[in-house]
């Protein structure tokens, strides 16, 4: 499944991408209804490229022919993202902690000006499920759990800089 979505924060674009690589930011997010808070694992930079590690767990709602073949505790994955600040730009690709055979999923996140206040991320990305009879449902469940993050998350960001 091919997913676009995007997302606009209050602050200047080279603040947002620069918060989007510290590890500070994700300490303050919280969850939403269907993706749990997220856990930095590790934190890497050199130069204008920082590599981040973050576990996420999907919390929401599956439908019972869903979770007849798939353990919803077991939805969790890590998150590497790799920052490139100058280009203002993120490859990501998540790794699940279960079901590796059974999800893929890479994107790329791109930061633009929106005037001189305001960014705009654009999360574009291919999301692959090999579940019997129920892939396009947990798919579905997926990416709408990342919009939904994504709109719980622009207040947060804002909130944490502003400081």
């Amino acid at each position: 499944m091919r997913f676009d979505l995007t997302q606009t924060i209050a602050a200047p674009v080279d603040v947002v991408a620069r918060a989007y690589a510290s590890a500070e930011l994700y300490e303050v997010l919280g969850g939403t209804d269907k993706l749990g808070p997220p856990d930095v694992l590790d934190r890497t930079e050199a130069g204008d490229t920082v590599t981040l590690r973050i576990r996420y767990q999907f919390v929401g709602d599956l439908s019972p022919a869903v979770t007849a073949v798939v353990d919803p505790k077991k939805l969790t994955w890590v998150e590497e993202s790799v920052h490139d600040l100058a280009a203002r730009s993120v490859a990501v690709t998540l790794h699940p902690d279960h079901y590796a055979d059974r999800l893929r999923c890479t994107g790329r996140y791109g930061y633009t000006a929106k005037g001189d206040e305001a960014t705009v991320r654009q999360v574009n990305g291919d999301l692959k499920v090999k579940v019997l009879f129920v892939a396009g449902q947990v798919e579905k469940a997926l990416v709408s759990g990342l919009k939904e993050h994504l709109e719980a998350e622009a207040p947060q960001v804002e909130a944490y800089l502003k400081g």
